[in-house]
């Protein structure tokens, strides 16, 4: 089972696929997870990545599928996976279409977590992270009993800076020119499956488990 996550950021894929992969026992994949371990392990693709992130430029989008393509080649992606943050555009996706094509294989599900942009705004507009431990919590679905004082250590909650609204709103903006396109990119393909994301977390689960099955 071969799946992408789809969604804005904080829709909650992130989340979704952590649940996913422990549920059908496959690897959950991003792309900061395989760069992290390709530079520790001085792997040739992790040198090359390495030296363009060290000269603050974007990784190129060859190299990026290079990596991905890689990483689901190992034993533990015998069974599936689930890309998260991957693709993140139009050419990130069909190239990844093309090599998985290349070694007979494809993705069956291209799953999006649909939540309205205002609703994005107010969820991670209520976020507080602690300054000292980094524990996360929300004012209103997951509140410290001291209101500003981390449960763990109590250390001061702050807004952390992406989740500040103006940071939201152009993070949103970027997802809808960049990413949004994949949407009608995998519905063309037919793999394509929307999930209401504005609903209880464990409800959407549920939801995404009812189209892929037990």
């Amino acid at each position: 089972m071969k799946i992408i996550m789809l969604g804005a950021p904080g829709a909650g894929k992130g989340t979704q696929a952590k649940m996913l992969a422990e549920k059908y026992s496959i690897p959950h994949i991003s792309t900061g997870d395989i760069f992290r371990a390709n530079i520790k392990n001085g792997t040739e693709l992790g040198k090359k990545a390495k030296s363009y992130m060290d000269a603050g430029n974007l990784v190129p989008d060859e190299l990026v599928v290079d990596l991905v393509v890689d990483r689901i080649g190992q034993d533990d992606c015998a069974k599936g996976y689930i890309l998260d943050g991957f693709p993140r555009t139009i050419p990130q996706a069909q190239a990844l279409t093309e090599a998985l094509n290349k070694v007979g294989d494809k993705v069956d599900y291209a799953i999006d977590i649909e939540v309205p942009d205002e609703n994005i705004i107010t969820r991670m507009g209520g976020r507080r992270a602690c300054v000292s431990c980094g524990a996360t919590y929300h004012i209103k679905y997951n509140p410290t009993k001291v209101e500003n004082v981390c449960d763990a250590c109590n250390g001061e909650l702050i807004v952390r800076d992406d989740d500040k609204p103006e940071t939201v709103k152009h993070r949103l903006d970027t997802y809808h020119e960049e990413t949004q396109p994949l949407i009608d990119y995998y519905n063309e393909q037919g793999i394509l499956k929307e999930i209401d994301g504005t609903v209880d977390m464990d409800v959407v689960f549920n939801n995404i488990v009812d189209i892929l099955g037990e």
